[in-house]
């Protein structure tokens, strides 16, 4: 392997020599990164991606922004995104398992009663059917302190949720909307432009977190989440069997599987008994 043995202010490689561990010309490579060539060979990013030593979900982001800079569609607002009617139909068969569906920007396009009272109780049920005052998750993990309470680590689901905003960014380049979202989020929270700035990438799978929910205490959730054929997500949350994160997890839906909902008044919380993890 090459080594670059002259000091250096920033840690790193130079564009020169990444260029030269990717056998392009170094003026290729700022082609590349300025956007001004849109015809980088499958091989060309292969070998990018081994010079920067990108893992699978890093290398999927890099052929997802190559593939953006091969045209600008003409200016158009993108139409309010819809359910996809797989997702709806298994958001039904999972009417008492917390469910979330995700849009690519994180808005909340649909979620189950138990996940609209795991995730956002003090939210109205009603709001993702409204296109324009949708809940956004990215908007409340980071600007909404009922949210962030939920997460004893707050700072990993922090992480996952700037690295899944990075991933879709490279799959909708020219997307406003996500863009003014990101813009809006560095604005208001220090703590998203830091991680931002990591240039940090995540694909779906599985994350546990400790969470604290306000009706029934603490509990061990892991969080699920599906990629949809339409590029949506779905989020679903389970306990372990016959465990007091599972107790606790019981009594949340059962709660909010008896609770009306409805878009007028807040519906006043019952007071529950917090069960011991």
């Amino acid at each position: 392997m090459e080594t670059y043995g002259d000091l250096r202010r920033v840690p790193g490689l130079r564009r020169e020599e990444l260029a030269m561990l990717a056998g392009v010309s170094a003026s290729y490579y700022a082609r590349l990164e300025q956007g001004l060539s849109s015809n980088a060979s499958p091989q060309v990013l292969d070998a990018i991606a081994t010079a920067l030593r990108l893992n699978e979900a890093e290398r999927r982001h890099l052929y997802a922004l190559a593939a953006g800079s091969k045209g600008r569609p003409a200016g158009r607002r993108a139409a309010p995104e819809r359910v996809g009617e797989a997702a709806r139909q298994l958001m039904q068969a999972l009417a008492d398992v917390p469910a979330v569906v995700l849009g690519r920007r994180s808005d909340v396009l649909a979620w189950s009663p138990a996940g609209h009272a795991l995730f956002a109780g003090h939210l109205d049920f009603d709001g993702p059917d409204r296109p324009g005052q949708r809940p956004n998750m990215a908007r409340l993990v980071f600007l909404d302190e009922h949210t962030r309470e939920l997460y004893e680590d707050w700072p990993a689901k922090a992480r996952a949720v700037v690295g899944t905003l990075r991933a879709a960014s490279g799959r909708f380049p020219h997307d406003s909307a996500l863009a003014a979202l990101i813009g809006e989020l560095s604005m208001h929270s220090s703590e998203f432009a830091r991680l931002w700035a990591d240039h940090k990438v995540k694909s779906g799978g599985a994350a546990v977190y400790r969470m604290r929910h306000p009706l029934v205490g603490a509990m061990t959730v892991t969080q699920q989440t599906l990629l949809t054929e339409t590029g949506q997500v779905l989020v679903i949350a389970t306990t372990e069997a016959g465990s007091p994160s599972q107790a606790a997890m019981t009594l949340l839906v059962h709660t909010a599987a008896t609770r009306p909902h409805s878009a007028q008044a807040p519906v006043e919380e019952p007071q529950l008994p917090v069960l011991p993890e």
